[in-house]
């Protein structure tokens, strides 16, 4: 059977707008399952080990901001770990979608999930070709939110009949990993590009041309158009 699998993360909430979660975005890693990546998982456990962190689940936000269990990493070691993801999702064959809202001129709930949902089918629609090749279309999401379930399911089952929902542990898919990266990276990229960059993200990345050319552009490289 060809299948396609789908692995979806989010960033933000559906609340009013506040500075700190000024952008709603919901990210999507497209692997077709025809395609092998287990070297390549291989080599990402190899790596974690040589930093004596097996098995570890990587969150790229608390990374960034040193939060929870990396506050007292250092930078190094810090910057180590994403690296080592990067390097994964640059070697294997993906694609990656994300929509967003900037949540400061929606009025409500409903217009920000019609929004969201206007975004994900149009996507759909424009690479239909691309989806109907597959028998099989697993979306794995960890059921964080309602509102994406919600979002997920009206858009992918209306326009396609051969969808499947797995609820995910984030510690057990390195791809729903990638998923959580690279929603952080278009947060990261929609604050840099409105000059609103936290004190923590600039510690982190350096500069912008840094941002760019190591994080955002390896990104851009495996999207959707």
């Amino acid at each position: 059977m060809n299948e396609l699998s789908i692995f979806v993360d989010e960033s933000g909430d559906f609340g009013e707008f506040e500075k700190h979660t000024p952008f709603y975005i919901i990210s999507l890693v497209l692997h077709a399952q025809s395609v092998d990546i287990s070297s390549d998982l291989d080599k990402l456990e190899q790596e974690m080990r040589y930093l004596g962190l097996p098995n570890h689940c990587i969150h790229a936000g608390p990374i960034i901001r040193s939060e929870h269990e990396y506050k007292d990493y250092s930078l190094g070691e810090k910057q180590k770990i994403l690296k080592n993801l990067m390097a994964f999702m640059r070697r294997i064959d993906i694609h990656i979608k994300s929509v967003y809202i900037e949540k400061r001129g929606v009025e409500d709930f409903v217009e920000a999930t019609g929004s969201l949902s206007k975004q994900l089918a149009a996507f759909i629609r424009s690479n239909l070709q691309f989806f109907l090749k597959f028998d099989s279309i697993k979306i794995y999401y960890d059921n964080g939110q309602v509102e994406v379930n919600r979002i997920l399911a009206a858009v992918f089952n209306a326009l396609l009949d051969n969808v499947e929902f797995r609820k995910v542990i984030p510690s057990d898919y390195r791809l729903f990993q990638v998923a959580d990266l690279v929603c952080t990276l278009k947060l990261v990229e929609l604050k840099m590009e409105r000059h609103a960059l936290s004190k923590s993200e600039k510690y982190y990345f350096g500069d912008e041309r840094t941002l760019k050319k190591n994080y955002l552009k390896p990104i851009h490289q495996k999207e959707f158009p």
